[in-house]
């Protein structure tokens, strides 16, 4: 199985945006399945976990005294793990990424987080041009509208055949 880098994509959020209902109530759906993806990752030594997030100044603290601290407290990122903060809706775009996952041989992403139909698909079509393979558990995703969530998840298995099935039929090595 090709080295694996799971991205955790936004998961530190204020939810208190114009879309943020719609939003937290996908993220309700699929943290749990982000969580255990996370912790299954965090537990092997073959696969690179990755934090990708907004660069917003103290995020985390600022995102715990947001809307939603129950959607940010259990997806937190563990001390030990690369934390990117990112630019625009790319975990590629003015980040370091490409470095690390050159340096650590990866060649296959799997993306989970928010939003599907914005920074997940944006960050499936960098991960997809430049060579990897790419992942996306679709329980383990969240979006603000559903139609252009199916729409993104569509775009990405035809024209990027990534892989999107369900966070327990995701394989991860180790």
């Amino acid at each position: 199985m090709p080295k694996t880098a799971l991205i955790v994509v936004d998961m530190l959020n204020r939810y208190d945006h114009e879309d943020a209902g719609d939003l937290a109530a996908s993220v309700e759906e699929a943290l749990p399945q982000i969580v255990e993806l996370r912790d299954r990752a965090q537990a092997s030594d073959e696969v690179l976990l990755v934090y990708c997030n907004d660069n917003f100044d103290d995020l985390a603290r600022d995102a715990l005294d947001g809307e939603r601290p129950d959607l940010v407290e259990p997806i937190l990122p563990p001390k030990d793990v690369p934390f990117l903060p990112k630019q625009r809706h790319s975990v590629f775009y003015q980040t370091p990424l490409s470095h690390l996952l050159n340096v650590e041989e990866v060649e296959r992403l799997v993306l989970v987080g928010q939003v599907t139909e914005q920074c997940i698909f944006y960050s499936a079509l960098d991960g997809y041009l430049r060579g990897l393979q790419v992942d996306i558990p679709r329980d383990a995703v969240a979006h603000i509208v559903p139609a252009f969530a199916e729409a993104a998840l569509g775009m990405a298995e035809k024209n990027l055949h990534a892989e999107i099935a369900p966070a327990e039929a995701l394989k991860l090595p180790g």
